[in-house]
């Protein structure tokens, strides 16, 4: 009788043990759907990097760079390819909910990925090259009213996608045909960016973490953010479009997805394990550091924050013309 009872106590414990531990990471990757040096480059390489160093995962995680389709090539791999991995992130970005919202990632919804959690707010920034004739916003929109088509803008994402948008709404804050702007469509941040320091565009419209290294190094110059309120550390001098007369905000928060198929035990460790990363000391700095702003949402509270911003993202896609 002793010996059955010491065994069904061991079978429960060993259960119990189980239970808690069903998921444990392996070699985990989180794939940045674009090239190195733009946003979801940056969220890959930073979330990674605290994941690691705070003793989430045991080993370093792999980034994987996969451009193509406005993230829509990472998208449909991660759908078809990859369904029930439980160690594949992939980082997103309203970039992604806008193109969702489109139509841009063909029959592939919202709803055929697992949404983990946001971490951290960006915004959007209107950047010339340190030595462009213009020296602030309403410089800026003023030759753009003169003659659109002299002034190339160089976005990291296709017609219809977020850096489009930004400038898109600018143009409709300033009085300017939005349809008037000459827009040239780059796969990824740090593409379009270069190639405004190559002078190829004039203008770009990206993100805060984009900018901030070439900024800090003196070769661009940030005109205004689209913020409601002005950034802090080195943005803390720079206006919003808002406070220049150009009611433009848009805010890009910093998260991830997951792979179809993945259990609710590995799908939970993951989102903790976010809400772990967006809690640590080391990540307000990073984010600090970044020009980014607090913003966690995670696990269910993220997948439907993502399902009506799809829904909005449409209606506002349509209101501007670019979707029917």
């Amino acid at each position: 009788m002793k010996r059955f009872w010491l065994h069904g106590v061991l079978a429960l414990a060993i259960g119990l043990f189980a239970s808690a531990s069903a998921y444990t990471p392996g070699n985990v990757e989180c794939i940045a759907p674009a090239n190195p040096g733009g946003g979801w480059d940056f969220t890959c390489r930073s979330g990674g990097k605290l994941l690691y160093d705070l003793g989430i995962v045991s080993r370093p995680v792999k980034v994987t760079n996969m451009p193509g389709g406005g993230g829509g090539v990472a998208f449909a791999h991660v759908v078809t390819q990859r369904k029930g991995n439980p160690n594949i992130l992939v980082a997103a970005s309203p970039a992604t909910t806008l193109r969702l919202a489109q139509g841009k990632y063909g029959n592939f919804t919202a709803n055929d990925v697992r949404w983990v959690a946001a971490i951290g707010a960006d915004f959007g920034v209107i950047a010339v090259k340190a030595d462009a004739p213009w020296k602030t916003l309403d410089d800026l929109i003023a030759d753009i009213k003169k003659d659109p088509s002299k002034i190339a803008i160089g976005g990291g994402s296709s017609v219809g996608g977020q850096d489009h948008m930004k400038v898109l709404l600018l143009a409709k804050a300033a009085g300017i045909d939005p349809k008037a702007l000459k827009y040239v469509p780059f796969d990824g941040g740090g593409e379009a960016l270069t190639a405004m320091l190559g002078g190829f565009v004039q203008v770009f419209p990206g993100d805060a973490s984009e900018t901030i290294g070439q900024m800090q190094a003196g070769k661009i110059r940030i005109l205004a953010v689209l913020s409601e309120k002005r950034l802090s550390g080195d943005f803390a001098d720079i206006p919003t479009a808002r406070e220049l007369g150009y009611d433009a905000v848009w805010a890009v928060w910093r998260g991830f997805y997951m792979p179809p198929g993945v259990s609710d035990d590995a799908y939970n460790f993951w989102v903790q394990a976010m809400k772990k990363v967006a809690d640590s000391p080391e990540w307000a700095k990073m984010r600090d550091e970044s020009g980014l702003a607090p913003f966690y949402k995670g696990g269910a509270d993220f997948d439907a924050f993502i399902k009506k911003q799809v829904a909005d993202f449409r209606e506002l896609s349509k209101a501007l013309g670019l979707i029917k």
